[in-house]
């Protein structure tokens, strides 16, 4: 792995959309966008929470041009709307950075089209919204980063049952969503170079990051609460592999902002087990090597989400 260092961002005139920007990495990736000059919009599940999180990005950057828009990963209708009123305002989109996503569920969940609720939210879903807005992002000759995991490092796409509808391991599904982000971000570049599409995409993932994904997640299904938030918030506290925000979104912004990050790259901490640690580009999981396994996935969500 080599560090990187994030240079000085000058994001005037550019737009900018962030899925899962209410709170978390989402938010402070937003936050940053914004300081440096970027119009952003703040794509969001819950618009109550996501209009919170624009005063607080108002307070903290005086000035800051911030919208929000309603998007539901987990429902294909609700990322038609988005990307048909984006392509309908005909203004370039100059980055997306796929952010959202929810781990964990103790139970098998599905989303409204009946995919499992990990594999269609973090991977399906941002799969039919990036090839949703190809036309803008053409037009702004974006950079699209897709936040990932080093779960997707011991995972397997799973051929035979994506789904998890005969075997459901909320550990092991996670990984194979993130796995699947990571496949698409590579495959999205590979396809934009051979096709001039102009866009460069490229995968990062924040470490061991203290946010409400822990406890959002492996509550769903759950009678009692999850000890998932529990356990990292007395890891953070004893500094021992996990790390704040501010730290795990470095390398996700150094991906989606900086003009020396590569396309087909791959960008996370450098510290033991990549759990923590400084910006740094690392080398690409051998699960997500394979170009062939790349362009099956793609073929198959392009299916899936076409219904």
């Amino acid at each position: 792995m080599t560090r990187v260092r994030i240079s000085p961002l000058d994001l005037n005139g550019r737009l900018a959309l962030v899925t899962g920007a209410s709170g978390g990495l989402g938010l402070g990736l937003s936050t940053r966008l914004a300081a440096a000059g970027a119009e952003v919009v703040l794509a969001v599940r819950d618009t109550t929470k996501g209009r919170g999180a624009l005063r607080r990005i108002e307070a903290e950057v005086p000035g800051a041009r911030v919208t929000v828009r309603e998007l539901d990963l987990a429902s294909l209708a609700s990322i038609e709307v988005l990307t048909k009123e984006l392509n309908g305002a005909d203004r370039p989109l100059h980055l997306l950075i796929n952010n959202a996503g929810v781990m964990a569920p103790a139970t098998r969940h599905t989303t409204a089209d009946g995919f499992e609720l990990q594999f269609g939210t973090n991977h399906l879903g941002h799969f039919a919204l990036t090839t949703g807005l190809l036309p803008v992002l053409r037009a702004g000759r974006a950079r699209v980063t897709t936040v990932t995991s080093s779960a997707a490092r011991q995972a397997r796409p799973g051929w035979t049952d994506p789904q998890s509808e005969r075997a459901y391991a909320a550990v092991r599904a996670y990984g194979r969503s993130k796995l699947a982000n990571l496949m698409f971000a590579l495959e999205l570049d590979r396809r934009s170079r051979e096709q001039g599409w102009g866009i460069v995409s490229n995968a990062a993932h924040p470490g061991t990051t203290l946010t409400g994904l822990y406890a959002a997640g492996p509550n769903l299904g759950r009678q009692r609460p999850a000890p998932h938030e529990a356990i990292m918030s007395r890891l953070a506290r004893w500094g021992i592999l996990v790390h704040g925000v501010e730290q795990g979104l470095q390398p996700i912004l150094y991906a989606a902002a900086d003009p020396h990050a590569g396309g087909g790259r791959l960008y996370g901490p450098d510290g033991i087990g990549q759990f923590t640690g400084g910006p740094a580009e690392l080398g690409i999981y051998r699960s997500a090597r394979d170009r062939d396994a790349a362009a099956r996935l793609w073929s198959l969500s392009a299916d899936a989400v076409k219904g």
